[in-house]
């Protein structure tokens, strides 16, 4: 099992950025792949980012494309979010999630779960 601390959230302005952090403990963070999902209210949890076990390999979402970069460094157990370009409908609360090697972009592919981390963006 792992355990997941996100951090990072916030209020931004449109247009502005965050980085948000997900600190992991548990097993060894090299072996399994990390995601980023968003919950807005009143809407399912989707699928925002992944990178694989090694950080070769990452996937994103068609709607935060270009804008959002996710990254992690295993030598400090942590995962990363960089989301610039931000836009009121980023508003959600982002969760980190640790999954097998190679990930995917499903919620099922995903065991282990952080609390979350709020982030709204303003007009």
């Amino acid at each position: 099992q792992v355990q997941l601390v996100e951090s990072g959230g916030g209020l931004v302005q449109a247009g502005g950025s965050l980085r948000l952090s997900c600190a992991a403990s548990g097993r060894s963070f090299s072996s399994y792949a990390m995601g980023w999902f968003r919950q807005a209210p009143g809407k399912e949890r989707e699928f925002v980012s992944a990178i694989i076990w090694s950080g070769r390999r990452t996937a994103y979402a068609d709607s935060v494309k270009g804008r959002f970069t996710i990254s992690r460094d295993n030598a400090k157990n942590t995962e990363y979010l960089q989301m610039n370009s931000l836009k009121p409908e980023d508003t959600a609360v982002y969760y980190c999630a640790a999954g097998d090697a190679y990930g995917g972009r499903s919620v099922s592919d995903y065991a282990d779960w952080g609390q979350g981390t709020e982030v709204t963006v303003s007009t």
